[in-house]
Protein backbone atom coordinates (compact mmCIF):
# COMPACT_ATOMS: atom_id res chain seq x y z
CA UNK A 1 0.00 0.00 0.00
CA UNK A 2 1.78 3.39 -0.91
CA UNK A 3 2.25 6.15 2.10
CA UNK A 4 0.43 9.08 1.41
CA UNK A 5 3.23 11.03 0.98
CA UNK A 6 3.63 9.30 -2.61
CA UNK A 7 0.71 11.05 -3.65
CA UNK A 8 1.99 14.41 -5.00
CA UNK A 9 -1.60 16.23 -4.78
CA UNK A 10 -1.76 15.05 -0.84
CA UNK A 11 1.95 16.54 -0.53
CA UNK A 12 0.53 20.19 -2.01
CA UNK A 13 -2.25 20.11 -0.08
CA UNK A 14 -0.17 19.26 2.96
CA UNK A 15 2.56 22.22 2.83
CA UNK A 16 -0.26 24.83 1.92
CA UNK A 17 -2.75 23.78 5.09
CA UNK A 18 0.38 22.88 7.62
CA UNK A 19 0.18 24.87 11.08
CA UNK A 20 2.98 23.71 12.86
CA UNK A 21 4.32 26.34 14.68
CA UNK A 22 1.47 28.43 14.80
CA UNK A 23 0.73 28.46 17.87
CA UNK A 24 3.61 28.18 18.85
CA UNK A 25 6.26 24.91 19.49
CA UNK A 26 4.14 23.52 22.25
CA UNK A 27 0.53 23.99 21.47
CA UNK A 28 -1.56 20.47 21.93
CA UNK A 29 -4.68 22.05 20.79
CA UNK A 30 -4.20 23.17 17.27
CA UNK A 31 -6.95 24.93 15.55
CA UNK A 32 -9.36 25.40 19.10
CA UNK A 33 -7.14 28.26 19.54
CA UNK A 34 -9.15 30.41 17.27
CA UNK A 35 -12.41 30.01 20.02
CA UNK A 36 -11.47 33.18 21.62
CA UNK A 37 -13.59 34.96 24.11
CA UNK A 38 -14.69 37.24 21.13
CA UNK A 39 -16.04 33.88 18.82
CA UNK A 40 -17.37 32.28 21.87
CA UNK A 41 -19.38 35.89 22.94
CA UNK A 42 -20.81 35.98 19.32
CA UNK A 43 -22.08 32.44 19.22
CA UNK A 44 -24.27 32.89 22.64
CA UNK A 45 -25.45 36.20 20.18
CA UNK A 46 -26.95 33.28 18.26
CA UNK A 47 -29.33 32.36 20.92
CA UNK A 48 -32.87 33.02 19.61
CA UNK A 49 -35.31 31.00 21.41
CA UNK A 50 -33.58 28.67 23.13
CA UNK A 51 -34.47 25.61 21.39
CA UNK A 52 -32.05 23.09 22.07
CA UNK A 53 -30.72 19.59 19.49
CA UNK A 54 -28.81 16.60 21.39
CA UNK A 55 -26.65 15.43 18.28
CA UNK A 56 -25.16 12.48 20.02
CA UNK A 57 -26.19 8.75 19.41
CA UNK A 58 -27.59 6.85 22.59
CA UNK A 59 -24.50 4.80 23.44
CA UNK A 60 -25.78 1.09 23.40
CA UNK A 61 -24.12 -2.34 22.67
CA UNK A 62 -26.15 -2.49 19.28
CA UNK A 63 -24.54 0.83 18.46
CA UNK A 64 -22.71 1.56 15.20
CA UNK A 65 -19.64 -0.34 14.86
CA UNK A 66 -19.39 -3.36 13.05
CA UNK A 67 -16.40 -4.64 13.71
CA UNK A 68 -14.96 -3.34 10.52
CA UNK A 69 -12.33 -1.62 13.07
CA UNK A 70 -11.03 -4.02 15.78
CA UNK A 71 -11.23 -3.20 19.07
CA UNK A 72 -13.42 -0.42 18.70
CA UNK A 73 -16.23 -2.14 20.55
CA UNK A 74 -19.69 -0.70 21.05
CA UNK A 75 -20.61 -0.08 24.83
CA UNK A 76 -20.65 -2.84 26.83
CA UNK A 77 -23.12 -2.40 30.34
CA UNK A 78 -22.90 -4.10 32.77
CA UNK A 79 -24.83 -3.43 36.31
CA UNK A 80 -22.59 -4.00 39.58
CA UNK A 81 -25.20 -3.66 42.14
CA UNK A 82 -28.81 -4.01 42.24
CA UNK A 83 -30.92 -1.90 44.71
CA UNK A 84 -27.83 -2.74 47.80
CA UNK A 85 -28.53 -1.76 51.16
CA UNK A 86 -25.18 -0.99 51.69
CA UNK A 87 -26.44 0.41 55.60
CA UNK A 88 -28.75 -2.44 55.89
CA UNK A 89 -32.56 -3.23 55.55
CA UNK A 90 -34.40 -1.01 55.02
CA UNK A 91 -32.03 1.89 54.68
CA UNK A 92 -31.04 3.75 51.57
CA UNK A 93 -30.51 1.59 48.62
CA UNK A 94 -28.12 2.15 45.74
CA UNK A 95 -27.74 0.66 42.16
CA UNK A 96 -24.21 1.00 40.31
CA UNK A 97 -23.09 0.04 36.50
CA UNK A 98 -19.81 0.03 34.62
CA UNK A 99 -19.20 0.15 30.86
CA UNK A 100 -16.51 -1.17 28.81
CA UNK A 101 -16.06 0.65 25.25
CA UNK A 102 -14.14 2.55 22.68
CA UNK A 103 -13.58 5.76 23.34
CA UNK A 104 -14.93 6.08 19.06
CA UNK A 105 -17.22 3.70 19.61
CA UNK A 106 -20.26 6.19 18.97
CA UNK A 107 -20.47 9.81 18.65
CA UNK A 108 -16.78 11.38 19.16
CA UNK A 109 -14.28 13.51 18.60
CA UNK A 110 -10.65 12.21 17.11
CA UNK A 111 -8.19 14.04 18.74
CA UNK A 112 -4.74 15.23 17.58
CA UNK A 113 -2.61 11.93 18.46
CA UNK A 114 -5.69 9.53 16.82
CA UNK A 115 -3.08 9.61 13.71
CA UNK A 116 0.04 10.17 12.23
CA UNK A 117 2.15 9.67 8.59
CA UNK A 118 5.30 9.49 8.32
CA UNK A 119 5.69 8.84 12.16
CA UNK A 120 4.71 12.70 12.12
CA UNK A 121 1.74 13.70 14.52
CA UNK A 122 0.37 18.13 14.16
CA UNK A 123 3.32 20.26 15.39
CA UNK A 124 6.31 17.73 13.97
CA UNK A 125 6.15 15.42 16.86
CA UNK A 126 7.20 11.65 16.11
CA UNK A 127 4.35 8.91 16.77
CA UNK A 128 6.55 6.24 18.16
CA UNK A 129 7.57 8.32 20.72
CA UNK A 130 4.78 10.05 21.48
CA UNK A 131 1.89 7.19 22.04
CA UNK A 132 2.76 4.78 24.24
CA UNK A 133 1.05 1.53 25.45
CA UNK A 134 0.73 2.64 29.07
CA UNK A 135 -0.21 6.26 29.10
CA UNK A 136 -1.84 6.67 25.32
CA UNK A 137 -1.33 9.89 23.72
CA UNK A 138 1.61 11.82 26.08
CA UNK A 139 1.11 15.21 23.87
CA UNK A 140 -2.05 16.44 22.89
CA UNK A 141 -4.34 13.87 24.57
CA UNK A 142 -8.04 14.90 25.24
CA UNK A 143 -7.43 16.16 28.87
CA UNK A 144 -5.77 19.33 27.27
CA UNK A 145 -8.73 20.28 25.12
CA UNK A 146 -10.38 23.66 26.71
CA UNK A 147 -13.76 23.92 27.12
CA UNK A 148 -15.45 23.86 23.35
CA UNK A 149 -18.39 26.04 23.43
CA UNK A 150 -18.53 28.39 20.10
CA UNK A 151 -20.54 28.98 17.03
CA UNK A 152 -21.87 25.96 15.25
CA UNK A 153 -22.87 26.39 11.41
CA UNK A 154 -24.72 23.46 9.43
CA UNK A 155 -23.89 22.84 6.24
CA UNK A 156 -26.57 20.70 4.73
CA UNK A 157 -24.89 19.51 1.57
CA UNK A 158 -28.08 17.16 1.32
CA UNK A 159 -30.37 19.37 1.13
CA UNK A 160 -28.35 21.66 -1.15
CA UNK A 161 -27.95 18.96 -3.64
CA UNK A 162 -31.87 18.37 -3.35
CA UNK A 163 -31.65 15.11 -1.91
CA UNK A 164 -32.60 13.36 1.35
CA UNK A 165 -29.09 11.31 1.38
CA UNK A 166 -25.93 11.90 -0.37
CA UNK A 167 -24.88 8.31 -2.66
CA UNK A 168 -22.36 6.19 -1.29
CA UNK A 169 -20.29 7.21 -3.90
CA UNK A 170 -19.98 11.01 -3.33
CA UNK A 171 -17.19 12.86 -2.34
CA UNK A 172 -18.33 15.94 -0.47
CA UNK A 173 -16.34 19.02 -2.56
CA UNK A 174 -16.08 22.50 -1.67
CA UNK A 175 -18.18 23.12 -4.07
CA UNK A 176 -20.57 21.27 -2.29
CA UNK A 177 -19.58 23.10 0.89
CA UNK A 178 -19.74 26.78 -1.25
CA UNK A 179 -23.61 25.45 -2.00
CA UNK A 180 -24.70 24.86 1.42
CA UNK A 181 -23.25 27.90 2.68
CA UNK A 182 -25.51 29.31 0.35
CA UNK A 183 -28.75 27.55 1.72
CA UNK A 184 -28.15 28.38 4.95
CA UNK A 185 -27.12 32.33 4.11
CA UNK A 186 -24.06 32.07 7.05
CA UNK A 187 -20.80 32.86 5.88
CA UNK A 188 -18.55 29.93 7.45
CA UNK A 189 -16.00 32.06 9.89
CA UNK A 190 -12.80 31.95 11.88
CA UNK A 191 -13.69 30.06 15.58
CA UNK A 192 -16.25 27.93 13.77
CA UNK A 193 -17.53 24.64 14.44
CA UNK A 194 -19.08 23.35 11.28
CA UNK A 195 -21.18 20.40 10.86
CA UNK A 196 -21.75 18.99 7.12
CA UNK A 197 -24.70 16.77 7.07
CA UNK A 198 -24.70 13.74 4.29
CA UNK A 199 -27.95 12.07 5.48
CA UNK A 200 -25.79 9.01 5.94
CA UNK A 201 -26.89 8.58 9.46
CA UNK A 202 -30.47 7.37 7.94
CA UNK A 203 -29.22 3.84 7.56
CA UNK A 204 -28.14 3.59 11.24
CA UNK A 205 -31.02 5.38 12.43
CA UNK A 206 -33.15 3.02 10.33
CA UNK A 207 -31.82 -0.12 11.82
CA UNK A 208 -28.61 -1.00 9.00
CA UNK A 209 -25.92 -0.23 10.15
CA UNK A 210 -23.79 -2.14 7.60
CA UNK A 211 -25.19 0.30 4.87
CA UNK A 212 -24.39 3.07 7.01
CA UNK A 213 -20.68 1.90 7.25
CA UNK A 214 -20.19 0.76 3.70
CA UNK A 215 -19.75 2.26 0.84
CA UNK A 216 -20.03 5.97 2.81
CA UNK A 217 -20.41 9.42 1.26
CA UNK A 218 -17.77 12.06 3.04
CA UNK A 219 -15.52 14.67 2.64
CA UNK A 220 -13.10 14.72 -0.01
CA UNK A 221 -9.55 15.72 0.27
CA UNK A 222 -10.04 18.70 -1.65
CA UNK A 223 -11.86 20.35 1.71
CA UNK A 224 -9.33 20.99 4.38
CA UNK A 225 -7.81 23.69 2.28
CA UNK A 226 -11.43 25.15 2.17
CA UNK A 227 -11.46 24.76 6.03
CA UNK A 228 -8.27 26.27 6.13
CA UNK A 229 -8.99 29.29 4.61
CA UNK A 230 -11.79 30.10 6.83
CA UNK A 231 -9.65 29.05 10.25
CA UNK A 232 -12.56 26.94 10.85
CA UNK A 233 -11.75 25.37 14.62
CA UNK A 234 -13.26 21.58 13.98
CA UNK A 235 -15.56 19.97 11.68
CA UNK A 236 -18.11 17.17 12.50
CA UNK A 237 -20.71 14.86 10.23
CA UNK A 238 -23.21 12.36 10.38
CA UNK A 239 -20.94 9.32 8.66
CA UNK A 240 -19.02 6.51 10.26
CA UNK A 241 -15.97 6.95 8.25
CA UNK A 242 -15.94 10.97 8.61
CA UNK A 243 -14.85 11.05 4.82
CA UNK A 244 -15.59 9.18 1.80
CA UNK A 245 -15.25 5.51 1.86
CA UNK A 246 -13.69 3.96 -0.38
CA UNK A 247 -11.40 5.96 -1.30
CA UNK A 248 -11.66 8.88 -4.04
CA UNK A 249 -8.37 7.90 -5.35
CA UNK A 250 -7.26 4.14 -5.33
CA UNK A 251 -4.73 3.60 -2.63
CA UNK A 252 -5.07 6.92 -0.56
CA UNK A 253 -6.40 5.75 2.20
CA UNK A 254 -7.59 8.85 5.34
CA UNK A 255 -5.78 11.51 3.63
CA UNK A 256 -8.31 13.91 5.46
CA UNK A 257 -7.48 12.20 8.52
CA UNK A 258 -4.04 13.43 7.80
CA UNK A 259 -4.42 16.82 6.44
CA UNK A 260 -7.00 17.59 9.51
CA UNK A 261 -5.31 15.85 12.21
CA UNK A 262 -1.82 16.23 11.67
CA UNK A 263 -1.43 19.43 8.87
CA UNK A 264 -4.04 21.67 10.43
CA UNK A 265 -4.37 20.10 14.37
CA UNK A 266 -7.94 20.31 13.51
CA UNK A 267 -9.90 17.79 15.76
CA UNK A 268 -12.71 16.06 13.73
CA UNK A 269 -15.91 14.22 14.76
CA UNK A 270 -17.78 11.18 13.83
CA UNK A 271 -21.28 9.51 14.18
CA UNK A 272 -23.65 12.75 14.80
CA UNK A 273 -27.02 12.68 14.34
CA UNK A 274 -27.85 16.00 12.66
CA UNK A 275 -31.11 15.03 11.49
CA UNK A 276 -33.77 16.96 14.00
CA UNK A 277 -31.67 20.22 14.03
CA UNK A 278 -31.32 20.19 9.85
CA UNK A 279 -35.03 19.91 9.81
CA UNK A 280 -35.70 22.42 11.99
CA UNK A 281 -32.69 25.01 10.08
CA UNK A 282 -34.84 24.32 7.10
CA UNK A 283 -38.29 24.96 8.32
CA UNK A 284 -36.38 28.61 10.33
CA UNK A 285 -33.50 29.63 7.98
CA UNK A 286 -31.56 29.78 10.78
CA UNK A 287 -28.15 27.95 9.93
CA UNK A 288 -26.01 29.31 13.21
CA UNK A 289 -26.22 28.54 16.63
CA UNK A 290 -24.79 28.31 20.12
CA UNK A 291 -22.82 25.03 20.08
CA UNK A 292 -21.24 23.03 23.34
CA UNK A 293 -18.87 19.99 22.28
CA UNK A 294 -16.79 19.40 25.10
CA UNK A 295 -15.21 15.79 24.98
CA UNK A 296 -14.66 13.48 27.90
CA UNK A 297 -11.61 14.24 29.53
CA UNK A 298 -9.99 10.82 29.04
CA UNK A 299 -6.40 11.49 30.29
CA UNK A 300 -3.68 10.28 27.40
CA UNK A 301 -7.02 9.37 24.59
CA UNK A 302 -6.50 9.85 20.60
CA UNK A 303 -10.20 10.65 20.92
CA UNK A 304 -13.12 10.69 23.35
CA UNK A 305 -16.75 10.37 23.59
CA UNK A 306 -19.24 13.49 23.44
CA UNK A 307 -22.54 14.64 23.91
CA UNK A 308 -22.99 17.90 21.74
CA UNK A 309 -25.74 19.96 22.09
CA UNK A 310 -27.02 22.83 19.50
CA UNK A 311 -28.86 25.60 21.31
CA UNK A 312 -30.70 28.12 18.44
Amino acid sequence: MPALNDFDEFRSIAKHVNNWGRWGAHDEIGTLNLITPEVVRAAAATVRTGRRFALGLPLQQFGVQTGLIPGRVNPLHTMVALNWEMFGPGAIATSDDVVTMGLQAGTHWDGLGHVSHGNRLYNNRPADATITAHEGATYAGMEKIPPLLSRGVLLDVARARGVRRLAGDHAVTPEDLEAAEELAGVRVGAGDVVLVRTGQIQHYLGGDRDAYAFPSPGLSYRTPEWFHARDVAAVANDTLTFEIFPPEVDGMYLPVHALHLVEMGMMQGQNWNLEALAADCAEDGSYAFLLSAPPEPFTGGVGAPVAPVAVK
